[in-house]
């Protein structure tokens, strides 16, 4: 067991995490944060999208014991007081939640890239977007609340 201290969510947590347990595990399992969804366990669908000091990253592929003095925002830390982000809100008004697997994850990609991009066009957000997968297909109205999002700033 190795003891580590982080944000979660805007919170300080400290907890003791077993050697090989993945952020993603310790998320779900131990925080039940289970709005970071557990999907290929590889690397390659970005379900598992969260942010680790605002940079986007495939908690699956993270050890727990790696986040010792991080911060790490899940999709549920989007939303205050209530009130959902313009992005979360955008990618319901838009149609862009279809079976909802991969939005979490497309939604915390989404944020981090406009924060770092605010004036991103659309091919940079195409782009910015293409390590999370969409099995329902819905890439055009996912693009389409993004770039809504970012014009409403």
């Amino acid at each position: 067991m190795h003891k580590i201290t982080f944000k979660v969510n805007g919170d300080e947590y400290s907890v003791y995490v077993e050697v090989g347990k993945t952020l993603l595990d310790l998320l779900r399992e131990d925080f039940q944060l289970t709005g970071t969804k557990k999907g290929c366990d590889s690397g390659d669908c970005g379900a598992c999208t969260v942010l680790v000091d605002g940079d986007p990253v495939n908690s699956c592929l993270v050890l727990a014991a790696e986040m010792d003095n991080k911060e790490v925002t899940t999709i549920e830390g989007l939303t205050q007081n209530g009130i959902l982000d313009p992005l979360q809100q955008a990618f319901i008004d838009h149609g862009a939640i279809q079976c909802g697997y991969c939005t979490p994850g497309m939604i915390l990609t989404a944020k981090a890239f406009l924060e770092q991009n605010p004036n991103a066009a659309t091919e940079e957000i195409k782009n910015a977007l293409a390590g999370n997968l969409c099995r329902c297909g819905g890439y055009n109205r996912i693009i389409q609340a993004t770039l809504f999002a970012k014009e409403a700033g």
